[in-house]
């Protein structure tokens, strides 16, 4: 009997496996679904920042009083879901108690198109101009660079439009972005700045972080976007625990050494900087150099020069030197 039940259950949940697998096979395309809101995990690097404060509150809210109204796009994986759009609702209905949440899933997608879901439909309740410098830059850099296929984007970006109730694509300009010259005249933005923006891009969280706090400046945060990823470390360490300041010269000056930084290098860099900061360059005529230093090291002449200089001030205006 034990065995003849054993072999059952084997049967039962094969049959159940199937029916469960007819039952994926037969939602069609686009169809909404219910799924576990804990069983969908963020886009990896989600480059937009998360509501926070009143805004999320009404959110939360709404979400109590009339549910999730509008499906989170997700993709499928092997262990699970990951969003594509709809961080903020799923967060917002965890924290009003809703356990499953309407989505709609995509299979078979790729890293390139699930880029383009993620900014687009973003994009969709964003303006660019209010944008974080970070944010301004995932944009730009997948518009750019990421979308392998102008006709694949075009398709996704009508379907977006579709599945958001617009007509259109969105409001956007689904035709070529072959340059960065074409593509800043869709932001009013020059090629140069777009450039800019794309090398921000390669920023550490830290440093985007700090960009977006404006902590860091573009001009220096170009900079250190041209250090790996371990270099960047390594000044972020260096700023942190050694008060290096990350000024648009200081950059300029770590990113000239762009192979051999250490987080010893960095302050190496920013102390000769910093010394060579705190010196002028005074003209004497030839015939005083020749006659007090010409057979002198620069450090020495540097000391008779501010030992007699001190007497001098000392003699005549004892209260400078006091």
């Amino acid at each position: 009997m034990k065995a003849n039940g054993a072999k059952r259950k084997i049967f039962n949940d094969a049959i159940d496996l199937l029916d469960r697998m007819e039952e994926a096979a037969a939602v069609p395309e686009n169809a909404v679904r219910m799924l576990p809101a804990e069983s969908i995990r963020p886009f990896r690097g989600h480059p937009f920042r998360m509501y926070e404060g009143e805004r999320l509150e009404d959110m939360i809210q709404s979400i109590r009083e009339h549910g999730v109204l509008n499906p989170v796009i997700v993709r499928k994986q092997e262990d699970g879901y990951e969003m594509l759009s709809g961080h903020n609702r799923q967060r917002a209905a965890m924290l009003a108690g809703l356990d499953k949440i309407p989505a709609i899933v995509k299979e078979n997608l790729s890293d390139e198109d699930a880029i383009v879901y993620v900014i687009e439909t973003n994009m969709i309740q964003r303006s660019f101009s209010e944008l974080l410098p970070s944010e301004k830059a995932a944009v730009l850099t997948v518009r750019y660079e990421k979308i392998s296929s102008q006709g694949k984007r075009n398709d996704i970006l009508q379907e977006i439009a579709a599945l958001n109730g617009q007509e259109g694509t969105c409001g956007h300009d689904v035709h070529k972005f072959r340059s960065r010259d074409e593509l800043g005249n869709e932001y009013g933005m020059t090629g140069r700045n777009i450039a800019r923006y794309m090398r921000v891009d390669k920023l550490i969280p830290e440093f985007k972080e700090e960009l977006d706090n404006g902590a860091l400046s573009l001009v220096a945060a170009v900079d250190l976007s041209y250090l790996s990823e371990k270099e960047q470390k390594a000044v972020a360490a260096a700023a942190s625990e050694d008060k290096v300041k990350l000024n648009p010269k200081n950059a300029a000056a770590i990113r000239a050494e762009s192979g051999n930084i250490t987080q010893k290098s960095i302050r190496e860099i920013a102390a000769a900087r910093h010394k060579k900061k705190e010196t002028v360059n005074i003209k004497l005529p030839t015939a005083v150099y020749q006659k007090y230093f010409a057979d002198r090291e620069t450090a020495e002449a540097a000391d008779i020069v501010e030992r007699a200089l001190e007497a001098w001030f000392r003699r005549e205006a004892p209260d400078i030197v006091q």
